[in-house]
């Protein structure tokens, strides 16, 4: 048994462990080599409380492996035997088998992959580490307004389950929700006991929208109540106050969706203004190029607030 695959030893040690232990461990973590100093000294510096600590600590062990995890215990049992006891755990002899594979030379050969081999390697790689990843799926296809249908937005969805679940995570659908039932289901996806084990999530969102706002399937443009999820409830469902088990934990968002009805297009010519083809003469070759594209948006903090 180890800690990177059991929750009930991770909670008994942020609920027991004491302030001082903490700082031992993190000596001896550092000694061990299993933390750098930047990362012994974010678990105290960033962490006020010491169940914060704690929590940081274990599972910034726990996401480096079983020897990290390994070490971690042994030293547990050093520095306070009654928590080693309590958390009911051992040591995991690292495997002979794994040991002679990791002192071979890694071949020059290149061999090309199979989607099945990729396949089977995450879903070995999920079993072995214990982790239960989750990742949530809305898609709004058809609309009271029947103008509104999206066609062919059941393939989109079909792509993006069997992306997902290559990747590893179990993937919770739904369909044609309300912006009162979107909010519901983000809500009760960030309450998943799943989230504990996992060590990131995906949120897929698609739909018709509007600058900061996902369309509910009763959307009606001109009614004074409008069927909308504002986007920004994401981020607050999923945050560090109200997600705690994911806490560290990378949250993809990915929402298709329109932000506005303003033309997203725009007429280019081959001519580059300025050049020796540039003469003042009409262009036939003319076409429609998307006005914002080859963007990839990389942002700090959530809607609204600042960065540390």
């Amino acid at each position: 048994m180890a800690i990177n695959s059991d929750y009930r030893a991770r909670k008994t040690f942020i609920d027991s462990v004491t302030k001082p232990v903490i700082k031992q461990l993190l000596d001896d973590l550092l000694e061990d080599k299993v933390l750098n100093d930047e990362e012994t000294e974010s678990v105290t510096e960033e962490n006020s409380t010491r169940a914060e600590q704690a929590r940081c600590l274990i599972d910034m062990v726990r996401k480096k492996g079983s020897k990290a995890s390994d070490k971690m215990i042994a030293r547990v049992q050093e520095r306070d035997p009654g928590l080693y006891d309590k958390m009911g755990l051992a040591p995991t002899p690292s495997s002979p088998q794994l040991s002679q594979q990791e002192e071979q030379p890694v071949s020059s050969v290149l061999t090309p992959s199979t989607n099945d081999f990729k396949k089977d390697i995450l879903q070995r790689k999920g079993s072995e580490s214990g982790r239960k990843r989750l990742a949530l799926l809305i898609n709004n296809v058809e609309f009271d307004d029947k103008n509104m249908l999206r066609r062919g937005a059941e393939k989109d969805e079909e792509d993006v389950e069997r992306l997902l679940r290559d990747l590893g995570y179990d993937v919770v659908k739904h369909r044609n929700l309300s912006g009162q039932e979107m909010d519901e289901a983000v809500k009760a996806f960030s309450k998943r006991e799943e989230h504990l084990l996992s060590d990131s999530v995906f949120v897929v969102m698609m739909s018709h929208g509007e600058l900061g706002a996902i369309m509910g399937v009763h959307y009606k443009k001109g009614d004074p109540n409008l069927d909308i999820f504002p986007i920004n409830n994401i981020f607050t469902h999923l945050n560090t106050e109200n997600c705690k088990a994911l806490i560290n934990k990378p949250k993809v968002i990915l929402i298709q969706a329109c932000r506005g009805g303003k033309d997203g297009s725009v007429w280019v010519s081959d001519t580059v203004p300025g050049s020796s083809l540039d003469l003042g003469l009409e262009s036939d070759s003319f076409r429609r190029e998307h006005k914002e594209k080859d963007f990839i948006s990389l942002l700090s903090c959530t809607p609204g607030h600042g960065t540390l």
